[in-house]
């Protein structure tokens, strides 16, 4: 029984670093447009990262993306502008963990004493967030958003950070253009 749970925790443990890596993603649109009439893009400023070589990889990713989706960048006359946003924010994030041995006894009720030992351990992590909007460029209004958060690995390499840049690119427009129920 105790080895049963051991085991349990033990997974449980192994795979909470995988759930706080997980990008986290939404998007939203206007559902009186009409997609499929949406053939050209340009790419306008937004938040920057602030880092000539991430917006760089941003854009890149973005038309990329829309390239592959059919769309064609017309910087003269578009259907839509598409403009990203970046922010980064500080978190705090705390673990804590406990060593030990439990008395003896069956069923969960003990006849002896044990010991056991609880730490907690406080880390500050840096939370990026990435939002695409695309907005009609004939109303000037916002027509579809995408958001996407996850952890920033501060340490990354270059060829990591085009990695990590276009899989999150990638997954946020996954649901562009939206599939509307009819």
């Amino acid at each position: 029984m105790k080895a049963t749970r051991f085991c349990l925790s033990a997974l449980m443990l192994a795979l909470l670093p995988a759930a706080a890596f997980a990008q986290k993603t939404t998007y939203d649109f206007d559902k009186d447009v009409n997609f499929a009439s949406i053939h050209s893009y340009a790419l306008k400023e937004g938040t920057p990262a602030g880092n000539p070589l991430i917006d760089k990889r941003l854009a890149d990713a973005i038309q990329s993306q829309l390239t592959a989706k059919g769309l064609k960048q017309d910087d003269a006359n578009p259907d839509v502008w598409v403009v990203y946003h970046v922010s980064v924010d500080k978190k705090k994030e705390l673990n804590g963990y406990t060593t030990g041995m439990g008395g003896y006894g069956g069923y969960g009720w003990g006849w002896g004493g044990g010991m056991t030992t609880t730490n907690m351990r406080v880390n500050e992590i840096l939370e990026g967030t990435l939002i695409i909007d695309i907005a009609s460029a004939s109303k000037k209004a916002l027509v579809w958003r995408g958001v996407g958060v996850k952890e920033i690995d501060t340490g990354a390499k270059p060829d990591k950070r085009d990695k990590n840049i276009n899989k999150a690119v990638e997954k946020i427009l996954k649901n562009y253009p939206p599939k509307v129920k009819s």
